[in-house]
């Protein structure tokens, strides 16, 4: 598991980088996410290995993370408003997240 204080997440700012998300990758280095913003769902269509779904609420609290989600799936998370997407096993547990721009 990645060392909270190592995770580095870029955010999705633009409509194709939502879109797309981590879709295509053939791998996503270990303490590395994509945060996608205004969201309560995501799908790993085209997705080439699993996920660790990190659910934000508003203030950027974890709410929930969902572990292990393989290609081909669908999550939701009514509580979150948005998530962070993490290469399964290197998911955060932490309060918090910090995102850097990705587009």
């Amino acid at each position: 598991m990645a060392d909270r204080d190592s995770l580095r997440v870029y955010e999705a700012t633009t409509f194709l980088a939502r879109l797309k998300g981590l879709a295509g990758l053939d791998e996503l280095p270990p303490g590395v996410g994509l945060h996608i913003p205004r969201t309560r769902s995501v799908h790993t269509i085209g997705m080439r290995f699993d996920l660790d779904l990190v659910w934000l609420d508003r203030d950027g609290e974890v709410v929930r993370i969902d572990r292990d989600v393989a290609p081909l799936r669908h999550r939701s998370c009514r509580s979150a408003r948005s998530v962070v997407e993490i290469r399964a096993g290197h998911g955060y547990s932490g309060p918090r997240l910090t995102t850097r721009n990705h587009s």
